[in-house]
């Protein structure tokens, strides 16, 4: 058997938004500037499609902030979607890093806490989530904490088409990503043709987002102490 050994397949935007337009009816030779037009603020619009759906693997980094004392609130970069988990970076005395998980709450649990102000080890944090968010530990960095790390989904990069861009998203969406961009094509220039498009659009997400998660394992173990207590 003969193949081809490369791994190389990544078409640009560009390309994509042809074979798009193709499945919308659409000859590449009959594509005008007002297409394209369209086409880029579909493309865009089907990442942020994405990045609301789901936990995109490919798009979680890991965010160190250097923590200071008695300094609560830090800002977040625009560019997280949300925060996945996080945890406080102690140094021990021997200079060894030790990590400690904390929870995130509510706007309405944060608002309930009395003393906004108390300083010790961080136990949880509130992401205000607005167009500049920022991040408030409770309680306050008392100084012995060295560094709040988190990780986050970052927002899927602007997809434009100079220089033969690629779009920001892995091999395996290629298709759940074109399909996506002829359905945001088709409701401009074809609407009949999303009665077809929608479906297969559909069942190539639900494709790429099964293989987008953590293989990892689980256990769920009842408490069972409560029934031996004499």
């Amino acid at each position: 058997m003969t193949t081809s050994n490369t791994y190389s397949f990544s078409p640009s935007l560009g390309e994509i938004t042809l074979y798009a337009f193709n499945l919308v009816g659409i000859r590449s030779s009959a594509i005008l500037q007002e297409h394209m037009e369209s086409a880029r603020m579909g493309a865009n619009l089907v990442l942020a499609d994405f990045s609301n759906k789901g936990v995109n693997l490919w798009q979680v980094a890991l965010v160190s902030t250097p923590l200071v004392a008695n300094q609560a609130t830090y800002n977040v970069d625009p560019n997280v979607v949300v925060i996945l988990d996080a945890y406080i970076e102690t140094v021990s005395s021997g200079g060894q890093a030790i990590d400690r998980l904390i929870l995130p709450v509510s706007r309405t649990e944060f608002a309930s806490y009395p003393n906004k102000q108390q300083t010790g080890f961080p136990t949880t944090y509130w992401n205000d989530r607005t167009l500049s968010p920022t991040v408030t530990l409770w309680p306050v960095p008392d100084g012995n904490q060295t560094s709040f790390n988190y990780y986050v989904l970052r927002q899927i990069q602007d997809a434009g088409f100079t220089n033969g861009q690629n779009v920001d998203i892995p091999y395996l969406w290629l298709k759940a990503f074109a399909y996506a961009l002829a359905c945001e094509l088709a409701a401009i220039w074809s609407p009949e043709k999303l009665v077809y498009l929608t479906p297969i659009a559909d069942k190539s997400y639900v494709a790429a987002a099964t293989t987008n998660v953590e293989t990892a394992q689980q256990y769920i173990s009842p408490m069972v102490s409560s029934y031996f207590r004499p």
